[in-house]
Protein backbone atom coordinates (compact mmCIF):
# COMPACT_ATOMS: atom_id res chain seq x y z
CA UNK A 1 0.00 0.00 0.00
CA UNK A 2 1.16 3.22 -0.82
CA UNK A 3 2.62 5.57 2.17
CA UNK A 4 0.22 8.13 1.08
CA UNK A 5 -2.52 6.19 1.41
CA UNK A 6 -1.69 4.68 4.36
CA UNK A 7 -1.09 7.43 6.08
CA UNK A 8 -5.02 8.75 5.38
CA UNK A 9 -6.54 5.66 6.70
CA UNK A 10 -4.19 5.42 10.14
CA UNK A 11 -5.31 9.53 9.78
CA UNK A 12 -9.12 8.63 9.75
CA UNK A 13 -8.65 6.13 12.03
CA UNK A 14 -7.36 8.09 14.46
CA UNK A 15 -9.79 11.09 13.90
CA UNK A 16 -12.85 8.04 14.27
CA UNK A 17 -11.02 7.16 18.04
CA UNK A 18 -10.88 11.08 19.20
CA UNK A 19 -14.01 11.87 18.22
CA UNK A 20 -15.58 8.48 20.50
CA UNK A 21 -13.54 9.93 23.14
CA UNK A 22 -15.46 12.66 22.69
CA UNK A 23 -12.77 14.75 22.02
CA UNK A 24 -13.08 17.88 19.53
CA UNK A 25 -10.95 17.06 16.07
CA UNK A 26 -11.59 20.33 14.39
CA UNK A 27 -8.37 21.45 15.99
CA UNK A 28 -6.51 18.30 14.54
CA UNK A 29 -7.76 19.21 10.72
CA UNK A 30 -7.04 22.79 11.12
CA UNK A 31 -3.50 22.43 12.80
CA UNK A 32 -1.94 20.96 9.79
CA UNK A 33 -2.23 21.04 6.09
CA UNK A 34 -3.02 17.14 5.83
CA UNK A 35 -0.79 15.00 3.23
CA UNK A 36 0.67 17.93 1.87
CA UNK A 37 3.70 16.89 0.34
CA UNK A 38 5.80 19.63 2.88
CA UNK A 39 3.35 18.35 6.28
CA UNK A 40 6.06 16.91 8.61
CA UNK A 41 5.82 13.44 9.64
CA UNK A 42 3.23 12.02 12.16
CA UNK A 43 4.52 9.34 14.83
CA UNK A 44 2.39 6.59 14.10
CA UNK A 45 -0.04 6.05 16.71
CA UNK A 46 -3.65 4.16 16.71
CA UNK A 47 -5.17 4.65 20.08
CA UNK A 48 -7.21 1.93 19.36
CA UNK A 49 -4.09 -0.51 19.00
CA UNK A 50 -3.05 -3.18 21.40
CA UNK A 51 0.12 -4.15 22.55
CA UNK A 52 1.92 -6.46 24.46
CA UNK A 53 4.43 -4.97 27.20
CA UNK A 54 7.77 -4.96 28.47
CA UNK A 55 8.34 -3.56 31.81
CA UNK A 56 11.34 -3.17 33.37
CA UNK A 57 12.85 -0.84 36.20
CA UNK A 58 16.19 1.12 36.28
CA UNK A 59 17.84 3.88 38.71
CA UNK A 60 17.18 7.52 36.98
CA UNK A 61 19.18 9.46 40.46
CA UNK A 62 19.69 9.78 44.15
CA UNK A 63 17.54 12.76 45.62
CA UNK A 64 18.78 14.93 48.47
CA UNK A 65 17.73 12.81 51.08
CA UNK A 66 19.99 9.78 49.23
CA UNK A 67 16.68 7.68 48.17
CA UNK A 68 17.71 6.48 44.98
CA UNK A 69 14.70 7.61 42.33
CA UNK A 70 13.59 4.76 39.97
CA UNK A 71 11.97 4.58 36.96
CA UNK A 72 9.20 1.97 35.88
CA UNK A 73 9.26 1.65 32.00
CA UNK A 74 6.79 0.14 30.27
CA UNK A 75 7.77 -0.55 26.89
CA UNK A 76 5.33 -1.44 23.58
CA UNK A 77 6.58 -4.50 21.79
CA UNK A 78 6.52 -3.78 18.44
CA UNK A 79 8.58 -2.18 15.60
CA UNK A 80 8.08 1.40 16.57
CA UNK A 81 9.37 4.12 17.42
CA UNK A 82 6.48 4.60 19.75
CA UNK A 83 5.37 8.13 21.09
CA UNK A 84 6.54 8.98 24.82
CA UNK A 85 4.86 10.12 27.90
CA UNK A 86 6.40 10.66 31.22
CA UNK A 87 3.94 9.58 34.43
CA UNK A 88 4.21 11.59 37.41
CA UNK A 89 2.87 10.42 40.13
CA UNK A 90 0.43 11.80 43.14
CA UNK A 91 0.27 11.52 47.13
CA UNK A 92 -0.26 14.98 48.03
CA UNK A 93 3.72 16.00 47.41
CA UNK A 94 4.49 12.99 50.22
CA UNK A 95 3.48 9.89 49.92
CA UNK A 96 3.51 7.11 46.55
CA UNK A 97 5.84 6.58 44.21
CA UNK A 98 6.14 5.27 39.88
CA UNK A 99 3.74 2.18 40.94
CA UNK A 100 0.73 4.31 42.01
CA UNK A 101 -0.71 4.88 38.33
CA UNK A 102 0.22 1.72 36.91
CA UNK A 103 -3.36 1.07 35.41
CA UNK A 104 -3.32 4.40 33.37
CA UNK A 105 0.24 3.79 32.32
CA UNK A 106 -0.48 0.40 31.19
CA UNK A 107 -3.32 0.97 29.11
CA UNK A 108 -1.72 4.32 27.84
CA UNK A 109 1.31 1.68 26.98
CA UNK A 110 -0.87 -0.96 25.84
CA UNK A 111 -1.73 1.49 22.90
CA UNK A 112 1.68 2.00 21.34
CA UNK A 113 3.07 4.34 23.45
CA UNK A 114 6.25 4.20 25.78
CA UNK A 115 5.50 5.02 29.02
CA UNK A 116 8.00 5.78 31.36
CA UNK A 117 6.83 6.37 35.24
CA UNK A 118 9.62 8.13 38.13
CA UNK A 119 10.00 8.76 41.44
CA UNK A 120 9.95 12.04 42.86
CA UNK A 121 10.91 13.21 46.16
CA UNK A 122 8.39 13.75 49.00
CA UNK A 123 8.09 16.84 50.69
CA UNK A 124 9.32 15.42 53.98
CA UNK A 125 12.65 14.86 51.77
CA UNK A 126 13.00 18.60 50.78
CA UNK A 127 10.33 20.83 50.15
CA UNK A 128 8.99 22.45 47.46
CA UNK A 129 10.74 23.04 44.38
CA UNK A 130 12.44 19.70 44.82
CA UNK A 131 9.64 17.68 43.21
CA UNK A 132 9.52 19.76 40.04
CA UNK A 133 13.27 19.47 40.03
CA UNK A 134 12.94 15.96 39.97
CA UNK A 135 9.99 16.42 37.31
CA UNK A 136 12.51 18.40 35.34
CA UNK A 137 15.60 16.57 35.07
CA UNK A 138 12.87 13.65 34.23
CA UNK A 139 12.07 15.22 31.10
CA UNK A 140 15.38 15.41 30.13
CA UNK A 141 16.52 12.08 31.10
CA UNK A 142 13.43 10.44 29.22
CA UNK A 143 14.55 12.45 25.99
CA UNK A 144 18.13 11.53 26.50
CA UNK A 145 17.06 7.54 26.73
CA UNK A 146 13.68 7.19 24.62
CA UNK A 147 15.45 5.84 21.68
CA UNK A 148 17.25 3.32 23.31
CA UNK A 149 13.77 2.23 24.81
CA UNK A 150 12.80 2.36 21.38
CA UNK A 151 10.77 6.20 21.88
CA UNK A 152 10.49 9.09 19.87
CA UNK A 153 10.44 12.04 22.17
CA UNK A 154 9.90 14.45 19.40
CA UNK A 155 6.53 14.97 20.79
CA UNK A 156 6.97 14.58 24.84
CA UNK A 157 3.71 14.48 26.99
CA UNK A 158 3.10 14.24 30.38
CA UNK A 159 0.33 12.12 32.40
CA UNK A 160 0.21 13.80 35.92
CA UNK A 161 -2.22 12.72 38.96
CA UNK A 162 -3.31 15.33 41.77
CA UNK A 163 -0.30 16.56 43.06
CA UNK A 164 1.60 14.90 40.19
CA UNK A 165 -0.69 17.44 38.43
CA UNK A 166 0.28 20.62 39.36
CA UNK A 167 3.74 19.32 39.25
CA UNK A 168 3.22 19.14 35.11
CA UNK A 169 1.38 22.37 35.42
CA UNK A 170 4.54 24.00 36.80
CA UNK A 171 6.35 22.15 33.90
CA UNK A 172 4.61 23.33 31.30
CA UNK A 173 3.89 26.90 32.21
CA UNK A 174 7.68 27.44 33.65
CA UNK A 175 9.60 25.11 31.16
CA UNK A 176 12.79 27.02 31.28
CA UNK A 177 12.56 27.95 34.94
CA UNK A 178 16.38 27.75 36.25
CA UNK A 179 15.39 26.82 39.60
CA UNK A 180 13.46 23.95 37.94
CA UNK A 181 16.54 23.15 35.51
CA UNK A 182 18.92 23.09 38.65
CA UNK A 183 19.82 19.61 38.65
CA UNK A 184 22.45 18.82 35.34
CA UNK A 185 21.94 15.84 33.69
CA UNK A 186 25.58 14.91 32.73
CA UNK A 187 26.59 13.80 29.66
CA UNK A 188 23.64 15.30 27.69
CA UNK A 189 23.59 17.05 24.79
CA UNK A 190 22.99 20.84 24.97
CA UNK A 191 19.89 20.99 23.17
CA UNK A 192 17.65 18.45 25.30
CA UNK A 193 15.65 21.32 27.52
CA UNK A 194 12.33 19.93 29.54
CA UNK A 195 9.84 21.35 27.39
CA UNK A 196 7.00 19.79 27.19
CA UNK A 197 4.24 19.28 24.17
CA UNK A 198 1.38 18.44 26.08
CA UNK A 199 0.04 17.34 29.43
CA UNK A 200 -3.22 14.65 30.32
CA UNK A 201 -3.83 15.26 33.84
CA UNK A 202 -6.44 13.76 36.43
CA UNK A 203 -7.37 15.68 39.62
CA UNK A 204 -4.73 17.68 39.27
CA UNK A 205 -4.43 20.84 42.26
CA UNK A 206 -4.53 23.34 40.00
CA UNK A 207 -4.93 26.30 42.94
CA UNK A 208 -3.51 24.26 45.86
CA UNK A 209 -4.65 27.39 47.97
CA UNK A 210 -8.14 26.76 47.28
CA UNK A 211 -7.58 23.25 47.75
CA UNK A 212 -5.86 24.01 50.82
CA UNK A 213 -8.47 26.02 52.42
CA UNK A 214 -11.56 23.54 50.97
CA UNK A 215 -13.21 22.64 54.32
CA UNK A 216 -12.86 18.87 54.27
CA UNK A 217 -9.60 19.17 53.64
CA UNK A 218 -9.09 21.44 56.52
CA UNK A 219 -10.84 18.57 59.05
CA UNK A 220 -7.98 16.46 57.94
CA UNK A 221 -4.63 17.14 59.83
CA UNK A 222 -2.59 14.66 57.10
CA UNK A 223 -4.07 16.83 54.42
CA UNK A 224 -3.02 19.92 56.27
CA UNK A 225 0.50 18.80 57.35
CA UNK A 226 0.92 17.56 53.61
CA UNK A 227 0.55 20.88 52.57
CA UNK A 228 2.35 23.30 55.18
CA UNK A 229 5.31 20.39 54.58
CA UNK A 230 5.33 21.07 50.85
CA UNK A 231 5.14 24.40 51.18
CA UNK A 232 8.01 25.57 53.11
CA UNK A 233 8.09 28.79 53.61
CA UNK A 234 4.35 28.60 53.41
CA UNK A 235 5.02 31.71 51.42
CA UNK A 236 5.97 28.99 48.19
CA UNK A 237 2.15 28.69 47.94
CA UNK A 238 1.31 31.63 46.25
CA UNK A 239 4.66 31.68 44.00
CA UNK A 240 3.71 28.03 42.97
CA UNK A 241 -0.06 28.23 42.19
CA UNK A 242 -1.01 27.66 38.83
CA UNK A 243 -3.85 29.63 39.12
CA UNK A 244 -2.49 32.57 40.75
CA UNK A 245 0.17 32.57 38.20
CA UNK A 246 -2.32 33.28 35.57
CA UNK A 247 -4.23 35.14 37.68
CA UNK A 248 -0.70 37.47 37.78
CA UNK A 249 -0.36 37.69 34.18
CA UNK A 250 2.97 35.81 34.26
CA UNK A 251 4.50 35.07 30.60
CA UNK A 252 4.28 31.55 30.99
CA UNK A 253 4.20 28.70 27.65
CA UNK A 254 0.19 27.48 27.54
CA UNK A 255 0.61 24.07 26.42
CA UNK A 256 -2.07 21.78 25.37
CA UNK A 257 -3.64 20.28 28.38
CA UNK A 258 -6.44 17.46 28.88
CA UNK A 259 -7.99 17.86 32.56
CA UNK A 260 -10.11 15.16 33.89
CA UNK A 261 -12.03 15.66 37.36
CA UNK A 262 -14.21 13.52 39.38
CA UNK A 263 -17.66 15.03 40.27
CA UNK A 264 -17.35 13.43 43.68
CA UNK A 265 -14.26 15.01 44.58
CA UNK A 266 -14.15 16.42 47.78
CA UNK A 267 -10.45 16.77 47.48
CA UNK A 268 -10.33 19.29 44.88
CA UNK A 269 -13.58 20.12 44.54
CA UNK A 270 -14.85 21.04 40.74
CA UNK A 271 -15.95 24.35 41.29
CA UNK A 272 -12.01 24.78 41.67
CA UNK A 273 -10.66 22.58 38.13
CA UNK A 274 -13.56 24.73 36.51
CA UNK A 275 -11.83 27.83 37.20
CA UNK A 276 -8.50 26.92 36.16
CA UNK A 277 -9.47 26.12 33.16
CA UNK A 278 -11.62 29.49 32.49
CA UNK A 279 -8.68 30.97 33.43
CA UNK A 280 -6.37 28.72 31.38
CA UNK A 281 -8.72 29.10 27.94
CA UNK A 282 -8.71 33.18 28.96
CA UNK A 283 -4.92 33.38 28.45
CA UNK A 284 -5.31 31.46 25.18
CA UNK A 285 -4.08 28.14 26.35
CA UNK A 286 -5.55 24.77 24.86
CA UNK A 287 -7.54 23.40 27.76
CA UNK A 288 -10.08 19.97 27.18
CA UNK A 289 -12.03 19.69 30.29
CA UNK A 290 -14.02 16.69 31.38
CA UNK A 291 -16.20 16.04 34.77
CA UNK A 292 -16.81 12.14 35.06
CA UNK A 293 -19.93 11.56 36.96
CA UNK A 294 -20.22 9.56 40.37
CA UNK A 295 -16.53 9.54 40.29
CA UNK A 296 -14.35 10.85 43.53
CA UNK A 297 -10.82 11.98 43.11
CA UNK A 298 -9.30 8.79 42.35
CA UNK A 299 -11.45 7.16 40.48
CA UNK A 300 -8.88 5.58 38.17
CA UNK A 301 -7.37 3.35 40.26
CA UNK A 302 -10.00 0.75 40.37
CA UNK A 303 -11.88 -0.70 37.37
CA UNK A 304 -15.49 0.34 36.28
CA UNK A 305 -16.45 2.25 32.71
CA UNK A 306 -15.62 5.46 33.79
CA UNK A 307 -12.37 4.49 34.01
CA UNK A 308 -12.43 2.79 31.11
CA UNK A 309 -13.55 5.93 29.89
CA UNK A 310 -11.01 8.29 31.02
CA UNK A 311 -8.11 5.61 29.73
CA UNK A 312 -9.83 6.87 26.32
CA UNK A 313 -10.12 9.66 26.46
CA UNK A 314 -6.60 9.62 27.40
CA UNK A 315 -5.30 7.79 24.62
CA UNK A 316 -7.48 9.96 22.05
CA UNK A 317 -5.94 13.07 23.77
CA UNK A 318 -2.48 11.95 22.83
CA UNK A 319 -3.33 10.76 19.03
CA UNK A 320 -4.85 14.68 19.00
CA UNK A 321 -1.40 15.70 19.68
CA UNK A 322 -0.02 13.48 17.11
CA UNK A 323 -1.92 14.90 14.59
CA UNK A 324 -1.01 18.58 15.17
CA UNK A 325 2.07 19.45 13.36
Amino acid sequence: MEKSALGRRNFLKTLTAVGAAGLPIASAIGSRSVFAADAPPMIAYDPTAKFDLNVTEVDMRKNVAGRMLKARIYQPKGPGPFPVVMDLHGGAWNAKDRTAEEPMDRAIAGSGVLVVAIDMTWAKEAPYPACVQDANYGVRWVKSKAATWNGNPSKFGIYGSSSGGHVAELLAMRPYDLRYGAIPLDGASPTIDAKIDYAAMRSPISDPLARYENPENLKSPGMVKNTSTFFNPWEAIHESNPQEILGRGETIYLTPFLIMGGALDNNVLPAIQKKFVASYRAADGPCEFQIFEGSEHEWVATPSPQTTRAQNMVKAFIALQMLKS
